[in-house]
């Protein structure tokens, strides 16, 4: 059993980091381009690179170069990723973080079902968090893009099948109580036969490039 977690916990490292080395080289900067910045889980590392290639002398595209995660390390880092660049666009996610399940010591992906299990933010705490987020991000004056949080699939470790929806439905409440704010209904669109890996929330190759085909869609329609 040890080892299979061991194992299990080496594949999530491998794959993270294969997302880290794709997007840690910013793109070439053209300054007569608008800049926009993606926010994002590793769903949102996986897009980005086809988003940079799709958008190739329309925009500059760039991303933190790391996971951002739970909308608490969004909260944290906000300020060190906008940094002092001109924005045109941001489009920013957090959800896939803030809804799975830790451990009683805080151990990564925990089952759900044992009674000392518990959602890394819970809803109250993530409502809160992200209209923290929101607010800040539409000091930047940039046109501000809320990307929905995609799906749990079925058999997916240390998450339950229906709580990307229910999340979004608080990130909707915030966004609309705020205004001035668009979303990406990348949610709907990748319950349309999009491609996952087996039981897991993150896509195929094909998956990431059919989601990036959304993203340029909705950033294109608001640039400069």
């Amino acid at each position: 059993m040890i080892r299979s977690v061991l194992s299990f916990a080496v594949v999530v490292c491998l794959y993270s980091d294969s997302f880290a080395q794709k997007i840690v080289t910013e793109p070439g900067i053209n300054p007569d381009l608008p800049n926009v910045l993606l926010i994002g889980d590793s769903i949102s590392m996986g897009y980005t690179v086809p988003v940079r290639k799709k958008m190739a002398g329309t925009a500059n595209v760039f991303r933190p170069k790391t996971n951002c995660g739970p909308t608490t390390k969004g909260v944290a880092e906000l300020d060190k990723w906008l940094g002092d660049r001109k924005w045109s666009v941001i489009h920013f996610n957090h959800g896939l973080h803030d809804l799975k399940y830790m451990g009683a010591n805080n151990g990564n992906l925990a089952d759900p079902k044992d009674s000392k299990s518990h959602q890394q933010v819970p809803p109250a705490e993530y409502e809160a968090n992200l209209k923290k987020i929101a607010e800040r991000l539409k000091k930047t004056g940039a046109v501000v893009i809320w990307c929905e949080t995609t799906p749990v699939p079925k058999g997916a470790k240390g998450r339950v099948v229906g709580d990307s929806k229910k999340y979004n439905e608080i990130a909707a409440k915030v966004m609309k109580e705020l205004g001035d704010i668009q979303t990406n209904p990348l949610w709907q669109i990748s319950t349309e036969g999009i491609p996952t890996r087996p039981a897991n929330v993150h896509y195929t190759a094909e998956g990431s490039n059919k989601l990036a085909d959304q993203v340029v869609s909705i950033i294109k329609k608001n640039l400069p």
